[in-house]
């Protein structure tokens, strides 16, 4: 089974200080246990990319692009899913709501993906089963 992996894990996972740690490692390895496909779309690794680079520097994002984005299969956000994500955004009219959030549920329903590692509440909001 395929799984759609959101910023909010990636950050949990990088981050010892974070409040989800502790369950993002445990879910994380039980993923790659049970032999699931990780997937996440260019969006959420440009997102991811930057927060690390803001919040810790580069020496993190090294060290994702080493330990954890070699076990996700990254879909292309292109042109007609793009405006998509925007339309989505648009119309749902809900200020915290991001266009990286509307980009990922874009590439979920495009590739046939119901399941996202996420502590991002707007999954689950968009009917997507979201673990853990």
């Amino acid at each position: 089974m395929v799984i759609f992996v959101d910023t909010s894990a990636l950050y949990a996972l990088s981050c010892g200080e974070d409040s989800h740690y502790t369950e993002a490692v445990r879910t994380w390895e039980q993923l790659l246990r049970e032999g699931h496909e990780l997937a996440a779309n260019n969006y959420v690794l440009v997102e991811s990319i930057a927060l690390f680079q803001n919040r810790f520097g580069l020496d993190k994002v090294q060290t994702f692009l080493e330990k954890l984005s070699p076990f996700l299969q990254v879909e292309w956000v292109d042109e007609e899913a793009h405006r998509a994500a925007v339309d989505h955004l648009l119309s749902a009219g809900r200020r915290g709501l991001s266009l990286v959030d509307c980009s990922a549920f874009e590439t979920m329903r495009h590739i046939g993906v119901e399941t996202v590692f996420t502590f991002d509440e707007h999954f689950r909001d968009e009917g997507f089963n979201v673990i853990p």
